[in-house]
């Protein structure tokens, strides 16, 4: 089993799913697989990390918001910023079912070495176990970054280094590693790349592949997308294409468009290396002979990231985006293009927060249908329970002498089967942001204003027609539903 996680990555930035990026690897995977419509994570890094290692929501492994500071004493619940006790690991999960269990790349849910994946039931680690660093060196911002090989810091060399690669160069040692040392063992091998999070870095050769791709600007590039998810089947008629917030400006008002341009060509590079990765480690399982048997799982952490790291005051202005020295984001604008169609953006619980792609190519376990695409609503949760179930382990009640919280995910091999899935309710909340949805209704609360909004998902999938003052008995009964899991969860009031 791989599962190979993206960060910061939007709904519509694969090829499969609408965008001009090249992602050739990624979409022969969703051609030869399953591609989820409504797949779900956790809003934001940490707690989607969370949810996927440990099948809970996140509030229940200990991480309701942000890791913990190093320097800071942790206050055990549901905010402590580390995975607790009350909690297994995938990792710890399999390799009690016989797994030899592999980790490389981002970590982010516990930054203390006691917290770490091999104490978290990974055989080998090599990573990042922070949130967010230079992809060509360790840039100490706002506190140190730690790279770990096993259970020791790792500094990367001055030259030839960039992480998306480092990653990828990774996952195939421990594939060889695996196949030359324990072959008759299943394993387990979880890529957390950092792509395509900010700072904007990828190698030339990539960058220049997108000369010019980008100079029609957003609201051209959000547009193109939107048909071509349209003729991929991705979206249909019900998706309208949101309106782009008020405080993105129009193309043709700016004074320096081709800065702008070059962002989107870097970010555009960061997810065509990550895929030219995918692609080799594709290419080794079936050298390996073990392709057809081994499922993988991709998607992306949360939705696109909307963020401005200007007052990290990281960046310096001589040096061109991309290149060693440079530290920029592609901030709202491009945001929004990632996340076509829909509105809002990571750690907000609207859909343009929390929906993701969501692959899975599993020749040997996926009944072939019509198309490869699938309406089945799924969540970051349902990774565990679908391991689980794939692998014939046992979820344990007790671990290490604790009491382990039950299970919340459900196991996605009926729909890999080709069934339709099932009706879920299901719940996020992120630093005061929340949002339910149960069926056809979806309830989104705690933003700017704290109005409460009520969308038919059926009928209104990027949430454009708030109904809430025509429904107001769905609208109690879900947040009176919400509040009870709230309290169930120890949200913080």
């Amino acid at each position: 089993m791989i599962v190979i996680l993206a960060d910061d990555m939007g709904y519509a930035d694969l090829g499969c799913y609408g965008s001009e990026i090249n992602t050739p690897n990624l979409d022969q995977l969703a051609s030869d697989g399953l591609q989820f419509r409504s797949f779900y994570n956790a809003t934001r890094c940490c707690p989607s990390r969370a949810a996927l290692l440990t099948g809970l929501y996140p509030h229940e492994a200990g991480m309701g918001k942000m890791v913990s500071n190093r320097g800071s004493k942790p206050k055990p619940g549901p905010y402590q910023g580390f995975l607790n006790n009350e909690s297994v690991t995938l990792a710890e999960v399999l390799r009690e079912a016989g797994y030899k269990t592999y980790m490389t790349g981002k970590w982010h849910v516990g930054e203390r070495p006691e917290h770490w994946p091999r104490q978290r039931g990974f055989d080998h680690y090599f990573g990042l176990i922070s949130g967010a660093s230079s992809y060509f060196e360790l840039v100490e911002e706002p506190h140190k970054r730690q790279m770990v090989h096993e259970d020791e810091l790792w500094s990367p060399p001055i030259e030839d280094f960039y992480m998306t690669d480092a990653f990828t160069d990774t996952a195939l040692s421990f594939l060889d590693r695996h196949n030359r040392n324990d072959e008759e063992k299943p394993f387990f091998l979880y890529l957390a790349y950092t792509a395509p999070h900010w700072p904007l870095h990828a190698p030339q050769e990539d960058i220049e592949r997108y000369d010019g791709v980008y100079d029609k600007g957003w609201g051209y590039i959000r547009k193109q997308r939107y048909e071509r998810m349209k003729q991929l089947g991705i979206i249909d008629g019900r998706h309208q294409l949101s309106a782009s917030p008020e405080g993105i400006p129009s193309w043709e008002s700016l004074d320096n468009p081709s800065e702008w341009a070059d962002r989107m060509e870097v970010y555009a590079a960061m997810v065509d290396r990550m895929d030219k990765g995918i692609g080799r480690i594709v290419a080794e399982l079936k050298k390996q002979g073990k392709l057809d048997n081994t499922m993988i799982v991709f998607l992306s952490d949360n939705g696109a990231s909307a963020e401005n790291v200007d007052g990290r005051k990281l960046h310096d202005p001589r040096v061109r985006v991309g290149q060693r020295g440079s530290y920029l984001a592609y901030d709202e604008p491009w945001a929004n293009v990632s996340n076509t169609p829909y509105t809002m953006y990571k750690s907000w619980t609207e859909e343009g927060g929390i929906i993701t792609p969501f692959i899975v190519h599993w020749p040997g376990g996926i009944r072939k249908r019509k198309d490869n695409q699938t309406d089945a609503v799924g969540h970051i949760m349902d990774v565990m329970a679908t391991c689980v179930d794939i692998a014939g382990a046992t979820y344990p009640k007790k671990f290490k002498g604790y009491e382990i919280k039950d299970i919340r995910g459900i196991s996605l091999l009926p729909v890999f089967k080709g069934g339709t899935g099932q009706d879920r309710t299901l719940y996020w909340e992120h630093f005061g942001k929340w949002a339910m949805r149960d069926g056809t209704w979806k309830i989104v609360g705690g933003g700017v204003n704290e109005k409460v909004k009520l969308f038919n998902m059926i009928d209104d999938p990027v949430e454009l027609h708030d109904v809430s003052l025509n429904q107001p008995a769905i609208v109690d009964k879900m947040k009176k539903s919400y509040q009870k899991w709230a309290i169930e969860v120890g949200v913080e009031k």
